[in-house]
């Protein structure tokens, strides 16, 4: 909501801010306080990173017209998933020749850099943009005036709780998230634990996965948008497609890995290509927020997003209760698991799901019907008072 009232640039560079000097100070937290003031930096680092989508979904939204939204939403967002490549891999590559606070120490730096690089080149949107053409403003006036304002009114939760489109996204987001922090923050564990990855390699090996995804999002984003536009597939169709591949593919090849034994290079493969395919979640359900309110995008993936990322509490939790041996069979019902909520989950996107813009969009409607209800209940005071009265 306050991106949404003041704009995605300081919403979201202030978030990554805080999080970047909250890295900083993990070094100096755990030599000072230990696993208490690591809880309370990582919690704190949370709230910093949770404006994260919401600011993101609110820029995109006054700056990608519909026809180009797939790729550029796709590539903003799996944005992440380069982070994780590099991330990963750095952190292996400092690991293996430095100790652990350089790592904590890198990434904080990193941070405050593209805070600043962010600060000196990031407008809220077009208007406010002092080196824009004309041309340029008129082209993205054109193709965004209809469904897009710079202040809507405030957010119609009625409504917007009341849409099944809506929940069908908050299902896919959970199923994505479910199989991607299991992915996260467990696939380095099974290398180390069960294929015996050293850490060098194991940083390598877990992010080659990461950076198939990332060029299959942009490769399926550059496709949604030519099967939408040239009228081969509806917006709405699209987002099934590439949810549903998403789903599917990653869990059929995250349960064959698991049954390739311990011949790591064939594990290594199945892991990959299952990332590869998950790279079409972000044509898919990822930018499908952008398509049913590009108004209140900021507020939906605040939404849909918050309640995807209780899976990050849920999944580590589940995983550590079931592999308390860290045994291949384990590992197998975790897997099974992951594509069970896959299932699930897609199966609701597909039958309730749409790319068309919802009526809770229009700033108009919300007013109305604002109005509308404040009518109502004005309307219903004065016959009370006359039935206390007499």
């Amino acid at each position: 909501m306050l991106a949404e009232r003041f704009g995605g640039k300081y919403s979201l560079g202030l978030g990554i801010l805080s999080t970047a000097i909250f890295t900083l100070l993990t070094p100096v937290a755990v030599e000072w306080g230990e696993a208490t003031a690591l809880i309370v930096l990582r919690i704190l680092m949370g709230l910093g990173e949770g404006t994260t989508f919401p600011a993101l979904n609110a820029m995109l939204a006054q700056w990608t017209p519909p026809e180009e939204r797939s790729l550029i939403g796709s590539l903003v967002f799996a944005g992440a998933q380069l982070g994780t490549v590099f991330g990963t891999l750095i952190s292996g590559l400092i690991l293996h020749y430095y100790s652990w606070p350089v790592v904590f120490y890198v990434f904080g730096a990193l941070g405050v850099l593209w805070f600043i690089i962010w600060v000196l080149t990031c407008y809220n949107n077009p208007y406010e943009h002092p080196f824009i053409s004309e041309r340029e403003v008129k082209y993205l006036h054109e193709r965004m005036s209809e469904h897009t304002h710079k202040k809507p009114p405030s957010v119609p939760w009625r409504h917007m709780l009341k849409s099944v489109p809506l929940w069908a996204l908050v299902a896919a987001q959970v199923g994505h998230d479910w199989g991607f922090f299991t992915m996260v923050t467990d696939l380095p564990t099974y290398m180390s634990n069960v294929l015996h990855y050293s850490i060098k390699s194991n940083g390598f090996y877990s992010s080659l996965p990461y950076l198939m995804m990332w060029f299959s999002s942009l490769l399926t984003s550059w496709l949604a948008d030519w099967m939408i536009t040239k009228g081969v597939m509806s917006c709405t169709n699209v987002r099934k497609l590439g949810t549903t591949i998403a789903s599917l593919g990653p869990g059929a090849f995250i349960i064959a890995a698991s049954y390739s034994k311990c011949d790591r290079t064939v594990v290594v493969i199945m892991f990959t290509v299952g990332m590869t395919l998950m790279g079409t979640f972000y044509p898919g359900m990822k930018v499908n927020g952008l398509d049913l309110s590009p108004n209140y995008s900021g507020t939906l993936m605040a939404m849909v997003n918050g309640i995807g990322a209780v899976t990050g509490i849920i999944t580590p939790y589940i995983v550590s209760v079931l592999t308390p041996d860290e045994t291949l069979s384990q590992w197998q019902l975790v897997f099974w698991i992951v594509f069970g909520v896959f299932i699930v989950t897609n199966l609701i996107f597909v039958l309730f799901a749409s790319g068309e813009v919802q009526y809770w969009n229009d700033p108009e409607f919300v007013i109305r019907d604002r109005e509308r209800r404040w009518r109502k209940t004005e309307g219903e005071a004065p016959k009370k008072s006359n039935k206390t009265a007499t």
